[in-house]
């Protein structure tokens, strides 16, 4: 999994549940919490999340994450490229499978 598709899962995950922690993300995505513990510090730098504290919570370790607008417009880009890329890897196995019936016959 490349850094884009980690990027990608991390934001869509965050439209829908700000309040995921980065443990929870780490186990959803299947990927190390070290690396989306860098992912995220990444999207937050890039101007793409913004963290913020539950203002009434008296546990100070509870954040969410909250997509900026930047942040839902490079999900879009993210997404459209994603979609061209399985596209075309789907194509391209829809060939091999077609070679793989011939060779059979």
């Amino acid at each position: 999994m490349n850094h884009k598709d980690i990027h990608l899962d991390l934001l869509r995950k965050l439209e829908l549940n700000p309040e995921y922690t980065q443990r929870e993300l780490s186990k959803e995505i299947g990927v190390s919490l070290g690396k989306v513990n860098y992912c995220m510090k990444k999207l937050i730098e890039k101007g793409w999340v913004k963290l913020a504290n539950f203002r009434q919570s008296k546990n100070k370790l509870s954040y969410i994450y909250q997509l900026t607008p930047q942040g839902i417009e490079q999900k879009a880009r993210l997404t459209a490229l994603f979609l061209k890329i399985k596209t075309q890897e789907f194509e391209m196995l829809k060939d091999e499978i077609r070679r793989l019936k011939f060779e059979a016959k």
